[in-house]
């Protein structure tokens, strides 16, 4: 059991705010001896499930103890490493089980004191030398593993308030080969790993974010940190960091891009700080660190409260149900989907999606693909019914080829669903990209493309024999870079975005001027890349959706002037399918058809730019509208 002793040691701050500038002292704390035991890791319990603390002791095992040190429980066992996370009414904590060579995740009930049973991820062809928890805006849980050799994961272990009994691999990471601590921030999706001789790194924790990373803080000569990179620990859009050598406590704040030095701390009387934890307070930062020189636990009180920091809005998440196989191209392949609507049976429906590297994949509403078209590199495809071809009535599908700055048109059999090459039309531009097409009230089917260099092109579809080809009708220019487009057939209205710029409004029939309206700019809602557009109709609902691509999410705004703003989203992870959620989004489309199931509503089909659990080529993902419409409360 862990003995009190009745003495304090003071911790002295010596301030360091940036270069060179003054800034308000930090109270320096006193740290009080808490109790004596070798800590293999520390952590508090989560905000508002309790007063107690973590710790895990190669001799004792994985303890919860009280405010003044005693043993609550225990697991018996040799553990490394420690975080927890808040999960319903339980505690989910994490650590490696040294005994089985595995990480482990245990559910604490914060009141019993009792453990459940844990689960264990699989067995790594590596060394886990840390570990660490991450709780994302829709609650799910995530674990991140440190490795040796720069080896890491992050692993999806809790969805809808319960632990996974096996746990997903969301993806791999590559990490300092020196790494053996992690933290994360959760409001800033902050992945907090040091590199002992280097320094403190800081990575994007969201599960669909890129494996990028921004230097917090360097050891010198390339910045203060005196001599190592340890243990740290998050606070309010910062990080605290140990340097266990020089035995003192940096303290950072982030600022837009940039970490800025905020205090060095000295800890005077520790002689080998090697693990910390910590928890925000009224009173400030309570601090909670092992000294490794004489196995004594410490604990103190930074007079410091982190200033409020600037978040993006927390957006609803909505859970697909269905993915498609991955395309069949690695890297950036999957780009654009359309929807065919089955005319007799809308269950036999199809989903094609362009593969910018090959061709044209068609799936059917399981995901499955049920067609491969190596016609080339097609970057953007469209749909639209009843079109007569020789002595049939077949249903049109059009997509810009890249290969040959052409239109590559296919019937599709009304019957079947089955794609055939129909033909292929030259057009003026140079740099073919984003196309949609537009059926007249008359019948005539148009399709539109656009340039790179901004420059659209509007072409009147018509059959000569068995093949299609197009007359060129209109051609207009926006100043900068479009792709996404769709048109609205019912109000002859083009909807179009100028990805840097803003969406904009353009009549659709080809005799009249290609004046633009504002239908919403990037700013707040509409965050640039602007990528693709699609229309929600029926007898009484009329909504445009956009892919917000600069921040991974999708805006709904009524379709007709004045363009009332609806709401955001994104769509997040469906722990139970196994399916993980989009980011990246390029094209997408949606209908209100009846397609049956959980299509009742119609569906909405994104493209998915980082295809994760597990890491594959890129695919498509399908969401009921029904979800689409709950989360935003539409009527």
């Amino acid at each position: 059991m862990f003995k009190r002793k009745p003495r304090f040691l003071p911790l002295l701050a010596c301030l360091t705010a940036g270069s060179a500038q003054a800034a308000t002292e930090i109270t320096a704390p006193v740290l009080q001896p808490w109790s004596t035991s070798k800590a293999q890791a520390l952590s508090y319990l989560p905000n508002g499930t309790g007063d107690e603390r973590l710790a895990v002791s190669k001799r004792e095992g994985l303890l919860l103890l009280d405010k003044q040190g005693k043993t609550l429980s225990r697991v018996p066992g040799v553990f490394a490493g420690l975080d927890s996370r808040a999960l319903g009414d339980q505690v989910l904590v994490a650590s490696n089980d040294k005994d089985k060579q595995q990480v482990a995740l245990f559910n604490l009930d914060p009141k019993s004191h009792q453990w459940q049973a844990p689960s264990y991820l699989p067995p790594r062809d590596y060394a886990v030398n840390g570990v660490c928890l991450y709780q994302d805006d829709a609650s799910n849980i995530y674990l991140f593993t440190v490795g040796e050799e720069g080896k890491g994961e992050q692993w999806l272990v809790a969805a809808d308030s319960q632990r996974l009994q096996k746990p997903l691999l969301v993806r791999s990471l590559p990490l300092p080969p020196q790494a053996k601590f992690c933290q994360v921030d959760d409001g800033a999706q902050n992945l907090f790993v040091n590199e002992e001789n280097v320094g403190w790194w800081a990575y994007p924790a969201h599960a669909e974010a890129d494996a990028s990373r921004v230097p917090v803080a360097m050891v010198e000569p390339f910045g203060n940190v005196k001599t190592s990179a340890g243990a740290m620990a998050s606070v309010p859009g910062g990080v605290l960091g140990l340097d266990p050598q020089a035995a003192r406590l940096n303290l950072y704040q982030q600022q837009g891009k940039r970490w800025s030095p905020v205090a060095s701390l000295a800890l005077a009387g520790v002689v080998e700080p090697e693990h910390l934890a910590v928890r925000q307070t009224p009173q400030g930062l309570q601090v909670l660190v092992q000294d490794g020189a004489n196995s004594k636990l410490l604990e103190g009180t930074l007079g410091w409260q982190a200033t409020a920091v600037s978040l993006p809005p927390v957006l609803v998440s909505v859970k697909p149900v269905v993915q498609t196989e991955v395309v069949v191209s690695q890297g950036d392949a999957a780009d654009d989907p359309a929807i065919w609507v089955h005319p007799q049976h809308p269950a036999l429906s199809r989903v094609l999606g362009t593969n910018k590297q090959q061709g044209l994949e068609v799936y059917d509403l399981q995901g499955k693909r049920v067609q491969y078209l190596p016609v080339g590199r097609l970057n953007n495809v469209d749909v639209r019914p009843g079109f007569t071809l020789g002595s049939r009535t077949v249903d049109l599908a059009v997509a810009t080829n890249r290969d040959h700055n052409s239109l590559s048109v296919f019937s599709i059999d009304r019957a079947t669903g089955e794609l055939q090459p129909a033909g292929e039309i030259a057009t003026p531009v140079s740099d073919i990209y984003g196309l949609c097409l537009f059926k007249a009230p008359s019948g005539d089917i148009y399709s539109f493309a656009n340039d790179k260099d901004g420059t659209f092109v509007q072409h009147r579809l018509f059959a000569r024999g068995d093949k299609v080809e197009g007359e060129l009708v209109r051609q207009f220019k926006v100043p900068s870079q479009p792709e996404g487009c769709v048109a609205d057939d019912k109000h002859q209205r083009l909807f179009l975005g100028e990805e840097d710029v803003a969406v904009w409004a353009v009549d659709a029939r080809p005799d009249q001027p290609a004046t633009l309206s504002s239908v919403i700019r990037v700013g707040e809602q509409v965050h640039d890349d602007i990528e693709g557009l699609a229309l929600y109709q029926t007898d009484k609902d009329n909504y445009l959706v956009i892919s917000s691509q600069g921040n991974d999410s999708y805006v709904v705004l009524d379709a007709e002037p004045p363009y009332a703003l609806r709401g955001a989203f994104r769509v997040g992870v469906n722990a139970g399918e196994g399916i993980d959620g989009a980011s990246e989004t390029d094209g997408l489309e949606v209908t209100s058809a009846n397609l049956g199931g959980p299509w009742s509503k119609g569906m909405l089909v994104v493209q998915d730019g980082r295809k994760r659990m597990p890491e594959q080529a890129q695919n498509f993902k399908y969401i009921p509208w029904a979800e689409v419409a709950k989360a935003l409360h539409l009527p």
